[in-house]
């Protein structure tokens, strides 16, 4: 690749459908995370695109993907095993303790509020080791870059499976409009990468890692 093309991939942006000036709307949804205080609200608008407003800790985020660059949403069930394992360790030392000292006086005087507050603490532990376990993705195609990621406790699949099934069918329908040759896709999808770093979607280094996958996918013999 010429240096030529690599200066106009970066500065041909292309127009993005904001929410605010859809003509259509073809699904919603909203989900919210009480644990990591963050409300996610997902639209398909105009066919082939996934208006997205993130609210959280760290403020408001407002973008649009561009279906024709992104892959089928991935869907994986995530035990924190570390958590776990630390609950695990938790509760384990003082039952031994206790069950070596359960018939002292001074253990039901010393031990036992310490012991109570070492369970509590336990609970709120396995709470949220069961919390953090469903996650649904988006990744760029050949990128490979994450574009959306949400974490939810048990049930978030069961709410989300109507909606995850309209986006995938409106991407199979953006993908059919890609551009006919990988050469003119590879570039716009680089463009429409710049354009999510642009808007804080992407940070620097995810969109330099993106940008050598891409280019790499540019490559003679790669086409």
């Amino acid at each position: 690749m010429t240096a030529t093309e690599h200066i106009l991939l970066e500065s041909d942006l292309r127009q993005v459908p904001e929410l605010r000036d859809a003509r259509k709307t073809h699904g919603r949804i909203e989900l919210g995370t009480r644990l990591r205080r963050r409300v996610l609200h997902l639209e398909l608008i105009d066919y082939y695109y996934l208006a997205v407003r993130s609210t959280g800790a760290g403020g408001v985020l407002e973008f649009t993907l561009d279906l024709r660059f992104v892959r089928a949403p991935r869907l994986s069930r995530h035990v924190a095993w570390r958590w776990l394992n630390a609950s695990l360790a938790l509760i384990a030392v003082p039952a031994l303790i206790a069950t070596a000292i359960h018939t002292s006086a001074w253990w039901q005087r010393e031990w036992l509020p310490a012991s109570v507050t070492v369970a509590a603490l336990w609970c709120c532990v396995m709470l949220v080791c069961i919390y953090r376990t469903e996650t649904v993705s988006l990744v760029s195609t050949y990128g490979a870059v994450r574009l959306l990621e949400y974490t939810g406790g048990l049930g978030t699949f069961r709410a989300l499976r109507p909606f995850v099934a309209k986006l995938t069918a409106h991407i199979r329908l953006a993908s059919a409009a890609r551009r006919r040759t990988k050469g003119e896709h590879l570039r716009d999808e680089m463009r429409e990468h710049l354009r999510l770093k642009e808007l804080g979607v992407l940070s620097v280094s995810d969109y330099e890692a993106s940008k050598a996958r891409i280019l790499a996918q540019h490559a003679p013999g790669q086409r």
